[in-house]
């Protein structure tokens, strides 16, 4: 799908670009369950997008022709022992002032807590910094994301930005979290 293949690996998982062959797995692992527990963590706030398989192929479709200006893929899968987990992304907040944000989803729950979404992650961030001019990079997740705030304090990233009680899940209130780590930090710390 890409003209430009990413391939990112380290002794636990592997990032890769996406191709055509894994828009049915993907589709699965997001689309498969029609109240998947990974979307219950990942901004359940926002209601998951639906698609038909054929729909969800032209989006992932559509995300790839808007990258031909150059930059790189900006969602790559992950990948453990094979199989695909998950998935890694990058959007530009404010790309004038070079403001990116990363994001992870981890859709099998049974790859949960064990340093998948960490060393995704960090392999992900280094690639953001070796790929643009950034000073920084941001996550941004809710309180009831422990998992997600453990990940960025693991990885380094500094609080930034609690906007307290703007998310509504279930009838309760939650933070939103605003995290990220500057360019000087991340080469401190790898």
């Amino acid at each position: 799908m890409s003209a430009v293949k990413i391939h990112l690996q380290n002794e636990q998982l592997l990032l890769r670009s996406i191709t055509d062959h894994d828009i049915p797995q993907l589709y699965e692992l997001i689309y498969g369950d029609s109240d998947p527990e990974w979307k219950k963590w990942d901004a359940p706030y926002y209601p998951l997008e639906p698609h038909t398989i054929d729909t969800y192929r032209s989006h992932e479709y559509a995300r790839i022709e808007r990258l031909k200006n150059g930059e790189p893929d900006s969602r790559l899968v992950i990948e453990v022992d094979h199989s695909i987990i998950g998935t890694v992304s990058y959007y530009w907040e404010h790309k004038a002032s070079l403001w990116l944000e990363v994001g992870i989803g981890i859709y099998n729950p049974s790859y949960w807590s064990g340093g998948y979404g960490t060393e995704a992650l960090r392999l992900w961030i280094d690639h953001m910094f070796a790929s643009f001019p950034i000073a920084r990079v941001g996550l941004t997740t809710w309180s009831k994301n422990q998992r997600m705030m453990r990940v960025g304090e693991k990885l380094g990233m500094k609080l930034e930005g609690r906007l307290r009680k703007c998310r509504i899940y279930e009838g309760k209130h939650y933070d939103s979290i605003r995290m990220g780590i500057l360019r000087e930090e991340w080469e401190q710390i790898k």
